[in-house]
């Protein structure tokens, strides 16, 4: 299942000037040969009479191509690495690769970092929950499959040092906590790179929650110094999801911006997004996000192919349009005017839409034809029986829709870490096996649900300390999440 092909063709720059010096070194033997020198001093008179033979070699070339008399002054052995060389040229203009460099995710200080009970005890002290939210809350933490140590912003830890302080949710707290995280994920992943700010050309940066003015990007540039064409996108209101949207639209601006670079951040800022309602509806968000952010450098010249850690291979968007999806994951008001983000009973069964409808698209780009025939084969079988069944009016039995095996095409699953329920659902569903759904675990519970850059805490977790199934070169990583709107976006990746 290893794509060796996509690995190799990563190195097509490093071959083709291989090429070119092995062309050269064909043209120099013939002319030698030609000449009838068989002992080679390689004086300067020796190497004015060669190079003056490949002139005259290649002016009888020209003249020949001009009357038309063909090529039949090289030998076929020269003609034969020309013409690999024209193709290697050809696919390279044709195929407009995108590498991924590297990538980061943020490491909440230790001070940042709750237990349940502390967690709990936060919200008691906002003096607005009653003691059955509480209870509720609590029940959430304990079946969410989060650990004891995940991250919330010092804007609303804050009230644990002071019993009479409360949450401070203002766009200042908001503001100081995007700085920490963006501006440490994006450090790191220049770093990890090897790439100066001044060489990004596109820069797009996705958090749900928050919006403020100006921009999270315009917050970046002037950071970190970057040049004034760079052009940026704030994308909010995308959920989840978000993150493989990014690079989606990355990719899009890469191919029509040959050799550029592009810094993609995925983030969601808590802190003014703490409810204050008795909604149960709304009272999930408050157990359910942490903090957590990503960035991620691409880049689509072939010269970086060498050096990069992934090769984009597939991207599939998907959303949903009916009453259903659109308020499954809904920021409103409840009842007493308390802002917040509800969450309806109907979000798993709208997921489960969603994401068929994404893997129906992706599968003929990743599964094998054997797998791929197998579901033409069940969807013409009920085609042919509900047809039988009309015509005849008898009852015949039903065939159950062929689930195409998508571990046949995909050997790692970065699920998003939407919490445990998510997880569970998909490996059931898909019938993977617990090294599969290991990172997406291992993430909800040292990490919670980071939102959009979840998957990204996964692949770390896969490419740095998964044993049971380790990562290798020309495996392919299938990253999936979930968001607002409703959508389900999914991404492939290959390792280089």
């Amino acid at each position: 299942m290893i794509d060796w092909g996509h690995v190799m063709v990563s190195h097509l720059p490093l071959l083709m000037v291989v090429g070119i010096l092995t062309l050269v070194a064909q043209i120099v033997h013939q002319v030698v040969i030609e000449l009838g020198l068989q002992n080679i001093d390689w004086s300067v008179q020796t190497v004015s009479t060669i190079c003056h033979a490949i002139k005259e070699l290649f002016r009888d070339l020209y003249a020949s191509i001009m009357e038309s008399r063909g090529f039949d002054l090289f030998s076929p052995a020269v003609k034969t690495t020309a013409l690999l060389l024209f193709l290697g040229a050809w696919w390279m203009r044709r195929k407009s690769p995108v590498y991924l460099l590297s990538f980061a995710t943020f490491k909440a200080p230790d001070s940042w970092k709750m237990s349940h009970a502390q967690i709990v005890e936060i919200m008691r002290r906002q003096g607005c929950f009653s003691e059955d939210s509480l209870e509720f809350m609590g029940k959430i933490l304990a079946r969410s499959g989060t650990g004891q140590a995940t991250a919330w912003p010092p804007g609303i830890t804050r009230c644990l040092q002071d019993e009479n302080t409360k949450a401070d949710r203002s766009i200042e707290a908001a503001r100081r906590e995007a700085e920490i995280v963006i501006f440490d994920v994006v450090e790191k992943a220049l770093q990890k790179a090897r790439v100066r700010p001044q060489d990004i050309d596109i820069l797009i940066i996705n958090c749900s929650l928050f919006s403020p003015t100006p921009s999270l990007c315009a917050m970046v540039l002037s950071h970190f110094g970057m040049r004034s064409d760079v052009a940026t996108f704030n994308l909010s209101g995308m959920g989840c999801s978000a993150s493989l949207i990014s690079i989606d639209l990355a990719k899009s601006l890469l191919g029509t911006r040959p050799n550029s670079k592009a810094l993609v951040v995925s983030t969601e800022i808590i802190t003014p997004a703490l409810y204050h309602g008795s909604d149960r509806g709304f009272l999930i968000q408050n157990t359910l996000f942490r903090c957590g952010g990503a960035a991620m450098v691409l880049s689509n010249s072939w010269y970086d192919g060498r050096r990069a850690w992934y090769k984009l291979l597939h991207t599939v968007r998907v959303q949903g349009t009916n009453e259903a999806a659109v308020s499954c994951v809904y920021e409103t008001e409840d009842a007493q005017g308390h802002q917040g983000v509800r969450l309806s009973k109907d979000i798993v069964k709208v997921a489960g839409k969603c994401m068929e409808k994404n893997f129906t698209v992706l599968g003929p780009s990743v599964l094998p034809l054997t797998e791929q025939a197998k579901v033409v084969v069940s969807i013409a079988a009920r085609f042919v029986l509900k047809k039988f069944e009309g015509y005849t009016k008898r009852k015949v039995p039903s065939i159950r829709p062929y689930v195409p095996d998508f571990k046949r095409g995909i050997d790692h699953f970065c699920i998003h870490a939407g919490g445990r329920a998510v997880i569970d659902g998909i490996e059931k569903n898909m019938q993977l096996q617990m090294y599969h759904t290991e990172a997406s675990r291992m993430t909800l519970l040292n990490y919670g649900n980071t939102s959009s850059s979840s998957i990204w805490y996964e692949l770390e977790y896969i490419q740095d300390q998964q044993k049971t199934n380790p990562l290798k070169k020309g495996d392919r990583v299938l990253q999936v999440a979930f968001g607002s709107g409703f959508k389900c976006t999914s991404g492939v990746w290959l390792k280089l």
